[in-house]
């Protein structure tokens, strides 16, 4: 069907095609994970965003794309869960600003949007990594670009776009190591080309109001489309989907970085505030400040307005930064971390390879009504508050006893959106707050919600990469300490803890020269699957023995709710005689999936 420009209404329908068709096959891009554990949720995590996005269209959509768009962006940025939903909120975050003015869109319209959604993500990103969603989205925005000037008819263009991410998808396998090793694409871009695929079904087929009420329902429900609704097919493409399994995560491709090939070290950043200082108001050269920064940096990304400039830069030189800033105003809100320092955390420490702690910190704030960004009353509130996502009911009461005021339930396979963070901020009456994601692919979801609130409300986010790391960071958090110190401790806390779990592979596949067997049992330790066997108790002996170094350390066990009685026996048994100095702790810890959860500190 041609169309030569898009509106509001027909966006909608895109949307809702591209929802369920992503909800069709959302197991399907869970299943696409690198390591053969039964958590995969990239489906997952894609398929909430877009519901919340949907919903959100659902209490106000209009006929004028600019407010549709905008619309769609507030609802994916409050719902984004995990790595792939966040980046999935900036791709049509950008998209609806170059939108935001328009009624409707032309085809060349809809491909610079498109473009502006690519540059909105890549922004976001302190080290894009090339082979996920990222590129598939690029490359795709890119042909976009180019088809434009080529047709007027969007129906033939949205045809081209979602061709060209299918050739990228096919080719991410080539981009990262770790995918080709295991055969795969990656997962994100898939869930993308399914969301591509459901809006080219739309455009060529057209769909009802009817089907259209009947595609929000079954959207918000989580209920299959009934046969000749928007989005069951794509008879002009052939997926790849079935045949190539894909990882999400761009980070495990930065574990076979060597630590000193990071150049500019110092990832930075702070705002100036153009009010103070003796520099205040002076005239800010935005193009002559980044190229300053460009002499000695990169990852560079500058926000001003009249009153504040917010900069983030990987710098070789922190302190020529600072002295560049302090010609624009006073200096507020600085951080300063060492990336290589980072690097060598990541490789030696930790369950999960997380990102960075700033990785989405210079997503643009976007205003939030008085309620969202309400602080609490000045009577009887506390100094600090703490936020914690726990995985099982055991957990969330060690949790509980360390002092965390506010549990959210979560984990791999229920990741809690930014809007979850944001709620359970809003309802702690607490100077400042810090929250323990203890999971990597949550970190970036908090790291939204505190970006949303900033200005509102003081937050912190530790980077805690598993249970363990976040229980260890609880119990560094002093209540009469600083909040400078009480940061650096509970960080420092997360280095001083190895993390292990242990679960059901749920397919064949060969990691790190080691052969892995359906059904079998696997050993997780520093993201890396060092254990295997069809013995439940001989995997957690092989993992422990890799991660017990001297045998004087303090060894916690999280027993999981698929684990029993006497195999936890036969463990700590084992755990006593092998290392008679070692300090054993066993607790319930209720959590799904994993048999057992393991910490070792020194």
């Amino acid at each position: 069907m041609s169309k030569r420009s898009l509106n509001g209404t027909d966006f909608t329908a895109m949307v809702l095609a591209g929802a369920e068709r992503l909800h069709q096959h959302a197991e399907h891009v869970n299943s696409l994970n690198v390591f053969p554990v039964p958590d995969g949720d990239t489906g997952t995590n894609m398929n909430l965003t877009m519901t919340a996005g949907v919903n959100e269209l659902k209490r106000g959509t209009s006929p004028l794309i600019g407010q549709t768009a905008t619309v769609l962006s507030k609802g994916l940025l409050m719902g984004a869960r995990g790595n792939s939903g966040v980046i999935l909120s900036q791709l049509f975050r950008g998209f609806s600003r170059a939108a935001a003015s328009r009624d409707e869109l032309n085809a060349a319209q809809f491909a610079a949007a498109l473009q502006n959604g690519v540059e909105t993500a890549y922004k976001a990103v302190v080290k894009p990594v090339e082979g996920t969603i990222l590129t598939v989205a690029k490359e795709a925005a890119k042909h976009a670009t180019y088809y434009a000037r080529r047709t007027t008819d969007i129906t033939e263009l949205m045809g081209e776009v979602l061709r060209r991410a299918q050739e990228t998808l096919a080719q991410t396998q080539e981009m990262l190591p770790v995918l080709k090793q295991v055969g795969v694409v990656d997962s994100g871009g898939q869930g993308l080309v399914y969301i591509y695929e459901g809006f080219y079904a739309y455009l060529q087929n057209g769909t009802t109001a009817t089907s259209t009420e009947q595609a929000f329902a079954a959207v918000h429900t989580g209920q299959a489309m009934q046969p000749g609704m928007t989005g069951t097919s794509n008879p002009a493409s052939a997926s790849v989907v079935a045949q190539n399994p894909a990882f999400d995560t761009p980070m495990p491709a930065q574990a076979r970085l060597e630590t000193e090939d990071i150049e500019f070290l110092y990832d930075m950043e702070f705002f100036i505030n153009r009010q103070l200082g003796p520099n205040r108001n002076v005239r800010f050269e935005e193009e002559k400040f980044r190229q300053a920064l460009a002499v000695n940096g990169d990852s560079i990304i500058v926000i001003a307005d009249d009153e504040v400039i917010k900069v983030h830069v990987h710098s070789k030189a922190p302190g020529e930064v600072l002295n560049l800033a302090l010609q624009y105003g006073e200096i507020t809100q600085i951080h300063i971390l060492n990336m290589r320092e980072q690097h060598r955390d990541l490789l030696s420490a930790g369950l999960d390879i997380a990102p960075p702690p700033d990785l989405f910190a210079e997503i643009p704030q976007e205003p939030l009504d008085p309620q969202t960004a309400a602080v609490p009353p000045a009577e009887e509130v506390a100094a600090y508050g703490l936020i914690a996502v726990s995985s099982g009911d055991g957990i969330s009461e060690i949790f509980r006893s360390l002092g965390v005021d506010a549990i959210l339930a979560g984990g791999q396979t229920m990741n809690p959106s930014t809007e979850d963070f944001v709620k359970a901020v809003e309802n702690l009456s607490a100077r400042h707050i810090f929250i323990l994601p203890n999971n990597s692919n949550i970190v970036l979801a908090a790291q939204q919600a505190r970006d949303l609130l900033e200005g509102s409300r003081q937050i912190t986010v530790i980077p805690s990469k598993s249970i363990p790391q976040g229980i260890a960071s609880a119990f560094a958090f002093q209540e009469d300490e600083s909040v400078e110190m009480n940061e650096s401790n509970m960080t420092e806390a997360l280095d001083h803890v190895k993390s292990g779990q242990v679960t059901v592979a749920v397919r064949d596949t060969t990691m790190e020269n080691i052969d892995i067997k359906e059904g079998h049992y696997i050993g997780i330790h520093n993201s890396k699957i060092v254990a295997t066997a069809p013995s439940l108790l001989q995997t957690c002996q092989e993992l422990l023995s890799s991660m017990i170094e001297d045998g004087q350390e303090v060894v916690t066990v999280l027993v999981g709710n698929e684990a029993n009685d006497a195999d936890t026996t036969a463990l700590a048994s084992w755990i006593s005689e092998t290392y008679p100095d070692a300090e054993v702790e066993i607790h319930e810890g209720d959590q799904p999936v994993y048999h057992y959860l393991f910490s070792v500190e020194s």
